[in-house]
């Protein structure tokens, strides 16, 4: 993905590049039951690599609106482990840093000092402008000096000057014209833009965010009753519900020739109903999946129930609602079981996904040659 990759257009979250996305539940890599431990005590556990991707995870779910999330730690990460950007700018624009720093034991000052000295030359040395927030991330927090410093921002910098001046062994990788640069710009600055994160913060947040369930083997959050199908339908109906209307179409070609004679059908009617329930059940799934669940994990159980019942639509049929109805039942008969949003599921939502399928051209209940 490319630095000007707008925010995902299906639910407004920013992209998150650069680092292995997590397994949509449900497939083959998916280990959705974890170990009976709690979350923050499998952290403790992670490599540093899966820190920071459970660092961009969890700003995904942020009050601050991302244009993009980036992982850019590594060799050359000129004191950058994850940057949030907030314009299409990147860092050239209005952006956030989160160091991340999976230690033992708790951030303590000699840890920090070289990392801010590492932002502080990389604004100096034009590789990016300062960003809004430097905040120090670490699964055990920072230890109680450091702590203090950063609750006093006034006091952070006058420590961080005297380190500056005292050349220890941190200030040995820059220049005395480096130093001096970074000087004037510390001088000139308030530090409050230095903080830190509490690992139960985080959690917090984490668990409003579709990878929770997936990275700690919890219950996926309740489901929100569906609503009724509107009385009409609506624009993006279209495709399905035509394709219905000629199931019926054959039936009774004198009193069914569109939606709204076939909704006056005393036969037809409530079963076209039915199926626009159905179609609105399975909608709802897909929008409480794009909240719930990792990218791409609901286009998995489509694919999979297409799998399922493509062979019997294919299959000869006496009509289109011999076929429907044979599609519908094979529906329920699915073994889907390995897919995580079954447990929120109903019939009626493999149904719904069948008439998905039709409104996108991929299932088709009246044959041409019937």
């Amino acid at each position: 993905m490319s630095l000007a990759t707008p925010p995902n257009a299906s639910n407004g979250a920013p992209d998150l590049v650069d680092f292995p996305v997590p397994p949509a539940a449900g497939s083959p890599d998916s280990a959705l039951p974890g170990p009976p431990v709690p979350p923050a005590h499998r952290i403790y556990f992670y490599s540093p690599d899966e820190w920071e991707i459970f660092i961009t995870e969890w700003a995904t779910g942020v009050a601050v609106s991302y244009r993009q999330i980036k992982q850019l730690g590594g060799s050359g990460d000129r004191g950058v482990d994850v940057a949030a950007f907030k314009t299409d700018q990147g860092l050239e624009g209005a952006w956030d840093c989160f160091q991340a720093k999976h230690y033992d034991g708790s951030l303590t000052l000699s840890d920090a000092f070289p990392e801010m000295l590492k932002i502080f030359h990389g604004v100096v040395d034009a590789f990016y402008r300062l960003p809004d927030r430097y905040v120090f991330v670490a699964p055990r927090g920072c230890g109680p000096t450091l702590n203090r410093l950063l609750s006093k921002p006034t006091e952070l910098r006058k420590k961080f000057l005297e380190l500056l001046d005292a050349r220890g062994a941190a200030t040995r990788l820059y220049d005395e014209q480096a130093l001096q640069s970074i000087r004037e710009l510390a001088e000139a600055l308030n530090f409050s833009m230095f903080q830190s994160l509490e690992l139960n913060e985080m959690l917090d947040v984490h668990r409003k965010t579709p990878y929770y369930a997936a990275r700690f083997g919890t219950a996926l959050p309740a489901r929100p009753p569906v609503g009724r199908a509107p009385e009409h339908p609506a624009p993006g109906e279209a495709t399905y519900v035509k394709k219905l209307v000629d199931v019926y179409e054959e039936q009774d070609p004198t009193s069914c020739f569109d939606s709204s004679s076939v909704a006056a059908h005393a036969k037809y009617g409530p079963h076209l109903q039915r199926q626009r329930e159905a179609f609105y059940s399975a909608e709802a799934l897909r929008l409480y999946a794009r909240d719930s669940v990792p990218d791409g994990t609901y286009e998995l159980l489509q694919d999979d129930v297409y799998t399922g019942v493509i062979d019997t639509a294919d299959a000869n049929h006496d009509s289109g609602l011999d076929r429907l109805r044979a599609v519908l039942a094979q529906s329920g008969q699915l073994d889907l079981g390995a897919h995580a949003l079954i447990s929120v599921s109903k019939l009626q939502d493999r149904q719904g996904i069948c008439h998905q399928l039709a409104n996108a051209d991929k299932l088709t209940w009246v044959a041409a040659d019937e």
